[in-house]
C-alpha cells in the first residue's frame, strides 16, 4: 500500500480500507498526534451529538493502537482507554458500513468479552469506521448502551452516524495537515538555522519595532558577546569613531522603511576592531508597512587594509608622477634658454606638460579633494585663461570621468585654450570662450561644444597642423569618439562627441 498523507476520501462516499501491517497504521496513526487530539473540542462535540441521535448513554471516538483503544473524545464514560484485546471498534474499523452488534451476549465475537461480562456491561454496540485518506483503517465512531436493542439503529440514525464517522475524519484530516505544515515549517526552519550557522558572516533579524530576535552563531563566535536585544546592547560592540554616523545611518533606514548599508568597526573576541559591512532590508506587508528586518555583516577588514595600501602606494606613485612633470617643464625651459630661437615651442610644451600635471592632480588622490567630474576638470584647465570677467563660461550638465580619460580630455582643451590664447577669441579683448557640456540622463554618448564668441574670424589653415593631430589623437583615437571644427567669423567651434563608457575609464 502507497501512504498518501495527502489524501482524502470523498465527502458521502463508504471508507475503503485497504491491506495494511501494524507498521504501516502504526506510522499513519502517528502522523495525526493523537496526544493533542485528546479532548478536542470539536470530536468531543460529534461524540455527544451522536450519542443523543441513537439515544444511546455512551459516544465516543476511538483510535484502535497497537496494544490498546483510545478514546480521544467521548461522552458518558470515564475510561480514556482500554486493552485493543476487548475493543468493538478494532472490530467495526475493518468494515465499510457501521457495524451493529443489538446484543453481545448473543454475539460469538463479544459474548466472553470482558466488557459485556463486568463494567460496563456493553450490550448494545454501533460503531461506524474511521478510515484514513490512504485506506488505514483508524478507529471507530461508536455509540455503546448497556441494554440490548433488538432492532438496532434506524435507518436515519445509521446514516447520521455515518455523516459524522466523514465529520470526525474531515476533522482529523484537517488537524493532521496542520501538523505536517507545522512539521514542514519547523524543518525548513530548522534548515535555515543550520545554513545560517555555516555561513561565515553574521545573519540576523529583527521585528517591525527593530528589536534583535535572532542572530546565527556567527555572532557570538565572533564578538564573543551574547546577542544584543536592541541598539543600546549594539552600539557597545561599534567603534567609538563609527558609532554615531553608523547609529544615524540605521535610524534614516529604519524611519523610512528603506534599505540599510553601512562600515563601521566590529568589536571582535580578543578585543581587536575589524571593519565590517552591514546590510539589513525590510520585509514590507500588502499595505507597505515594514513587518521584519533581515540584516548580514561582513567582516571586510582585509579588502579595507588592502584599498589602505593601494591608496598609500597612489598617493606615494602620483607624488613620483608630479615631480617627474615637474622635471621635465624643468628640463624643458633649461634647454630653451640655451637654444632662443626653440623659445616659442618650449613655452608651448611646458605649458602641455602644466596642463598635464592639473588633470593629474585633479583626478589621483593627492593633496586637496579628489575629482571626478567634468565640469570640474575643465576649470582646473581654463583658470589660467579666466581673467574673472567671464571670459571663460562653462555651462550645462556634468558628467563623471575616470582618470584614464582624464588625460586626453586635458591635452584636447590645453590644445584648445592655447591656440584660443594665441590667435582666438581670447587673444583679444572683448573675446570669450563657451564650452556647453551636454551629458543626457539614460543617454550613452557626452556632447561637449566649445565655441568662441567675439574673437577674430577663423580660418581653415588647411593641412592638419601639430595641434589638430594632437586632439584627433586623444578624442577619436584614446577615447573612441568623434572631433568636428568648424571656422566661423566670430572664432573657432569644435564639438565633441565622447561615449559614456570611455568618459568613466
Amino acid at each position: 500500500m502507497t501512504l498518501d498523507a495527502t489524501a482524502t476520501r470523498a465527502s458521502g462516499a463508504n471508507p475503503v480500507v485497504a491491506p495494511c501491517g501494524e507498521d504501516e497504521r502504526a506510522f499513519v496513526l502517528a502522523a495525526y498526534g493523537l496526544d493533542a487530539l485528546q479532548d478536542d473540542a470539536e470530536l468531543s462535540a460529534i461524540a455527544h451529538f451522536a450519542a443523543q441521535l441513537c439515544n444511546a448513554p455512551t459516544g465516543v471516538v476511538t483510535m484502535v493502537e497497537s496494544e490498546r483503544q483510545r478514546f480521544i473524545a467521548r461522552a458518558g464514560i470515564d475510561e480514556r482507554e482500554t486493552p485493543r484485546a476487548v475493543s468493538f471498534c478494532a472490530h467495526a474499523m475493518l468494515g465499510s458500513e457501521p457495524m451493529v452488534v443489538a446484543d453481545a451476549r448473543s454475539d460469538p465475537r463479544f459474548a466472553d468479552n470482558g466488557l459485556v461480562k463486568g463494567p460496563p456491561h456493553i450490550r448494545f454496540y454501533a460503531g461506524a469506521p474511521l478510515v484514513s485518506g490512504e485506506g488505514v483503517p483508524l478507529g471507530a465512531l461508536a455509540v455503546i448502551d448497556s441494554e440490548p436493542r433488538p432492532g438496532g439503529l434506524t435507518e436515519l440514525q445509521r446514516q447520521g452516524l455515518e455523516t459524522m464517522a466523514q465529520a470526525v475524519m474531515c476533522r482529523l484530516s484537517a488537524l493532521r495537515a496542520e501538523r505536517e505544515s507545522q512539521a514542514r515549517a519547523f524543518e525548513s526552519a530548522r534548515a535555515m538555522r543550520e545554513i545560517a550557522d555555516l555561513v561565515p558572516g553574521v545573519v540576523w533579524s529583527a521585528d517591525s519595532a527593530g528589536k534583535f530576535d535572532y542572530f546565527n552563531v556567527r555572532w557570538e563566535v565572533t564578538t564573543g558577546a551574547p546577542p544584543p536585544t536592541d541598539l543600546s546592547d549594539w552600539r557597545h560592540t561599534v567603534h567609538a569613531d563609527d558609532t554615531e554616523r553608523t547609529l544615524a545611518a540605521w535610524q534614516t533606514s529604519f524611519g523610512g522603511g528603506k534599505p540599510f548599508e553601512s562600515e563601521y568597526r566590529l568589536k571582535q573576541a580578543d578585543g581587536s576592531w575589524r571593519w565590517t559591512l552591514a546590510r539589513a532590508l525590510p520585509v514590507h506587508d500588502r499595505q507597505g508597512e515594514v513587518i521584519r528586518w533581515y540584516g548580514t555583516l561582513t567582516d571586510v577588514d582585509d579588502g579595507h587594509r588592502q584599498s589602505e595600501n593601494r591608496d598609500l602606494l597612489a598617493r606615494e606613485l602620483s607624488h613620483r608622477i608630479k615631480n617627474i612633470f615637474a622635471v621635465i617643464a624643468g628640463l624643458v625651459s633649461l634647454r630653451a634658454r640655451q637654444a632662443p630661437e626653440a623659445a616659442e615651442f618650449a613655452q608651448g610644451l611646458v605649458g602641455t606638460i602644466h596642463a598635464l600635471g592639473r588633470a593629474h592632480d585633479y583626478v589621483r588622490p593627492m593633496e586637496g579633494v579628489k575629482g571626478d567630474n567634468l565640469r570640474g576638470l575643465l576649470t582646473e584647465l581654463m583658470a589660467p585663461y579666466d581673467d574673472g570677467n567671464g571670459r571663460v563660461a562653462i555651462v550645462g550638465d556634468d558628467c563623471s570621468i575616470g582618470p584614464r580619460a582624464a588625460t586626453p580630455l586635458a591635452l584636447a582643451f590645453h590644445e584648445l585654450a592655447t591656440n584660443s590664447a594665441k590667435y582666438g577669441a581670447l587673444s583679444v579683448e572683448g573675446g570669450s570662450v563657451r564650452i556647453e557640456i551636454d551629458c543626457p540622463d539614460g543617454g550613452t554618448v557626452a556632447h561637449i561644444h566649445w565655441r568662441e564668441k567675439d574673437g577674430p574670424s577663423a580660418t581653415d589653415p588647411g593641412d592638419e597642423g601639430f595641434g589638430s593631430r594632437l586632439m584627433k589623437s586623444a578624442i577619436e583615437g584614446q577615447l573612441s569618439g568623434k572631433l568636428e571644427r568648424r571656422f566661423e567669423t566670430g572664432g573657432l567651434e569644435v564639438d565633441l562627441s565622447v561615449p559614456f563608457a570611455s568618459m568613466h575609464r
